[in-house]
């Protein structure tokens, strides 16, 4: 399971710098200007939906007013719930993403014909890393070997 969280990550370390951006500016022009708006639609206790959609437009042309009101005491209790709502959707879309692109198996990514399946050095049990007849980067068959040292080579030789 730790190499799917692990593989994920890998993949999407760009997007998930994409997406923290993406959330910032939401939260400015969208977050705050609804935030905004719902104080201004909300009359003793009485929730206006006209005023609200009219307060959230203008409020997103005018966010150089909007943002330093936004952060005094009568809008900030909405601001902060709308935030928190916003951002629990956010990272639900966010896990969703990350686990369609996590790795279906421990191999995926994996370079088929290379030592990347080897860890810590275990291939140079079988394989030498400084002399032989050349398999990899870093990764030659010893002559001097005991056994078997024949060589399957796969591929093809053009001369003219």
């Amino acid at each position: 399971m730790h190499y799917k969280v692990e593989g994920a990550v890998r993949r999407n370390k760009r997007n998930l710098i994409i997406f923290l951006v993406l959330w910032v500016i939401l939260t400015i022009v969208l977050v705050m200007p609804m935030g905004y708006s719902l104080t201004q639609a909300t009359v003793n206790g009485q929730f206006n939906i006209g005023k609200f959609f009219d307060g959230i437009l203008k409020a997103i042309t005018n966010l150089g007013q909007v943002i330093p009101q936004t952060f005094t005491e009568q809008y900030i209790g909405n601001f902060i719930g709308v935030l928190w709502k916003f951002t629990m959707i956010y990272i639900v879309f966010i896990l969703i993403g990350l686990i369609r692109t996590a790795p279906k198996n421990r191999y995926t990514d994996i370079e088929h014909g290379s030592s990347d399946w080897a860890q810590g050095g275990e291939q140079y049990r079988i394989l030498s890393n400084r002399k032989g007849i050349i398999l990899a980067q870093n990764n030659y068959l010893p002559v001097d070997k005991r056994g078997n040292v024949n060589v399957l080579v796969v591929g093809r030789f053009r001369f003219w």
